[in-house]
């Protein structure tokens, strides 16, 4: 399930203008120009053996979606407290619609100006 999911996640981020992938077994990490967007997360340091996604939420909207979807979001160890936001890729539900959304809106929090602009072409 793990390797599917990221299969899926990497097709949506590097679909993004000058996004690169690193991997980090089993973790994986998305960044435009050196700046990280998202996470591919597999049990990530207490977070009970959830498969997600990390990725960077607008300010004030992570702990309003973690409260109203305990199911889908969650806080990811070590990055929440910066606004980021965790999405699960282990239920047999996801999204992929939505992980694509998410994964946009965080490539555009932290993109230059220019590349994130781009999204709209």
């Amino acid at each position: 399930m793990a390797s599917v999911a990221l299969d899926r996640l990497s097709e949506i981020c590097l679909a993004l203008p000058e996004a690169e992938h690193e991997d980090s077994p089993p973790h994986a990490t998305f960044r435009v120009r050196g700046r990280t967007f998202a996470y591919f997360l597999v049990d990530h340091r207490g977070n009970e053996g959830i498969v997600g996604m990390a990725c960077k939420a607008p300010p004030g909207a992570a702990e309003p979606l973690i409260e109203s979807h305990p199911d889908r979001f969650y806080r990811p160890a070590y990055l929440w407290h910066r606004g980021w936001i965790g999405f699960r890729l282990d239920t047999d539900t996801v999204d992929w619609e939505e992980v694509a959304d998410l994964a946009i809106e965080s490539y555009a929090l932290v993109a230059p100006k220019r590349l994130a602009a781009r999204l709209g072409d």
